[in-house]
């Protein structure tokens, strides 16, 4: 019996992919822009990409071909390096810095994820919210209960998105129903990783929540844990609050810093990405460069509770990058937009005397989150052979966006409009493996169905 090939479909309008990191080789050689581009997709994957006028030959004569004008800009989904799904319903929590606002909000909030109803509802609008977005990829903490990471990933498989989430490891220092068993975890996270890692779109992180909430015990079997699932990620937070560094110095006084604890353990390494970052010393970036580990630069989050500020150049110094990804990380997160978390990472940028520009931000937020997760062969760029995981952006979206355009006068002041004055009604659509997943004018999700075998 023949079958018929999977129908080709086209995205056409101006468009925009980076092909190498502005950090080490300037903004101006970084990207590729189209201002006439052509995406062909065939089966949820980039066949063929470049301008129109020389892509179209290519297209089969029954090929669907959507286009948006020239005050669109086609780029790659956006890839969020750090985020709580859990703590979507109570974004914006006032009040304290990182340990009082945990345990007044965030963890009380973690307590309701128990219930499965509960963690299923919460998963349906975090990942519709990550849509409206732009959002195609994340790396996502669940909570210490396995319905959670369940509830996630069975919305995340419907929707066919490509996310890494995990259960959160935590057996002290937190509230007695969010605990673990002492040293405990591993049994309940290998049949997790067991029944997600791999399937479909859908890729397992084991996720102590960090090294406070851990014992020595459950620090040695997290990373065991991990070392027995190669290609898993490992997930974790570190130096996001001075009070939370001399926390941890007085739990593991052995140990030569925050960073080590985890190094310890054996917790370093490619697919380890570890949020904030905020208080780094030299041989800390260092040590995560010479091991492949990987930042999550989480700038809403660090302005909301006070942290501090991320020195993003000293972390991309090019003797010794480090890959480092942009983290909304709702709820401390104040917007599961990336772009408002762009904006917010250029103003962490001035403050910190260390400017970046918009073409540096976009990249954070796309290529370079992808190669913080280390999935840059398959999303974060346009290109064939890559996920078509893409977002449209409106350039003049509201009437005050609409106005300042008249003035930019160039891509990367454009660019920089978006990112300041933008939200989610930037986001004219989103597609997820090709397929059209939001559309801001219907304000639908499609409903799609993710394949149930490993890849």
């Amino acid at each position: 019996m023949s079958t018929s090939a999977p129908p080709v479909t086209a995205l056409r309008g101006p468009t925009l992919t980076f092909v190498q990191d502005p950090f080490l080789v300037g903004s101006e050689s970084s990207f590729r822009y189209e201002s006439d581009g052509l995406i062909v997709i065939r089966d949820g994957t980039v066949t063929a990409f470049g301008p129109f006028a020389v892509i179209r030959d290519e297209l089969p004569p029954d090929a669907a071909i959507t286009r948006y004008g020239a005050d669109s800009l086609i780029v790659p989904g956006f890839v969020d390096a750090h985020v709580h799904y859990p703590q979507t319903q109570m974004i914006a929590a006032p009040g304290g810095q990182l340990l009082d606002w945990l345990n007044t909000y965030a963890l009380p909030a973690e307590q309701q994820f128990a219930d499965r109803g509960h963690a299923q509802e919460a998963a349906r609008v975090f990942l519709r919210e990550l849509l409206r977005a732009g959002t195609t990829t994340a790396a996502v903490y669940c909570t210490v209960f396995a319905e959670s990471v369940d509830a996630f990933f069975e919305e995340s498989e419907r929707l066919n998105t490509r996310m890494i989430a995990g259960k959160v490891l935590m057996d002290r220092n937190a509230p007695k129903a969010l605990l673990d068993p002492p040293g405990g975890g591993y049994d309940e996270s290998s049949a997790l990783i067991r029944r997600w890692h791999g399937r479909g779109r859908q890729l397992y992180a084991v996720t102590p929540r960090f090294a406070p909430t851990s014992s020595p015990a459950q620090m040695d079997a997290a990373g065991a844990l991990w070392k027995a699932h190669p290609g898993t990620y490992l997930q974790s937070h570190v130096c996001e609050n001075r009070a939370e560094i001399d926390w941890v110095r007085d739990l593991y006084p052995a140990r030569d810093g925050y960073l080590d604890v985890y190094d310890h353990y054996g917790q370093l390494g490619p697919r380890a990405v570890f949020g904030h970052a905020v208080w780094f010393e030299e041989r800390d970036f260092r040590r995560c460069h010479d091991t492949g580990t990987a930042l999550a630069h989480c700038p809403t989050s660090n302005l909301f509770l006070g942290s501090g500020l991320f020195r993003m150049h000293d972390a991309k110094r090019k003797d010794r990058a480090v890959r480092v990804g942009l983290g909304t990380d709702v709820g401390a997160g104040t917007s599961l937009s990336q772009l408002k978390t762009m904006g917010d990472a250029g103003k962490v940028g001035q403050l910190a005397g260390a400017p970046v520009t918009s073409i540096h931000l976009l990249y954070l937020a796309t290529a370079g989150g992808a190669q913080a997760l280390y999935l840059e062969d398959i999303v974060g760029s346009i290109a064939p052979g890559r996920e078509a995981d893409l977002v449209v952006l409106d350039l003049r979206s509201t009437p005050l966006i609409d106005y300042r355009m008249n003035f930019c006068r160039n891509l990367e002041e454009t660019l920089l409009v978006q990112m300041v004055l933008g939200d989610d009604r930037a986001i004219r659509a989103t597609y997820v493996a090709g397929a059209l997943a939001h559309d801001r004018d219907s304000a639908s999700v499609a409903r799609t169905s993710a394949p149930r075998g490993r890849g």
